[in-house]
């Protein structure tokens, strides 16, 4: 029953999680140099600090495949996944670039992914 009970506090995580980047997220970082490019690493950084600051919870594991170029439209898929390892999609999205200052937006899908068994 303890099992249960784990999994359903860690859903609503990932609940919780998805309701605050559906209500409209954005970030905003700074980089250095003449192309704008956000690396993966900081992007998931990013992303998992603006989450917890929205939420007031602990930063969640959040994972970017790639780098995000600085040009408005441009869109990556981030993956947060949970204590329980079910995961959430992030997308993100740039939506204008000043000099070296990219900034973006971040949506969850509507719906996490059961951990694997």
């Amino acid at each position: 029953m303890t099992g249960a009970r784990s999994t359903a506090v860690t859903w609503s995580l990932s609940a919780a999680a998805a309701g605050v980047l559906l209500a409209g997220c954005s970030g905003s970082v700074s980089v250095g140099n003449s192309e704008p490019k956000l690396s993966s690493d900081k992007l998931a950084t990013t992303v998992s600090e603006k989450l917890a600051s929205t939420t007031g919870r602990p930063k969640p594991d959040i994972t970017c495949p790639e780098d995000l170029v600085g040009k408005v439209g441009t869109t990556t898929r981030c993956t947060l996944t949970a204590a329980d390892g079910s995961t959430l999609g992030v997308s993100v999205k740039v939506t204008s670039v000043d000099g070296e200052q990219i900034n973006f937006d971040i949506k969850a899908d509507d719906t996490a992914s059961p951990a694997a068994n």
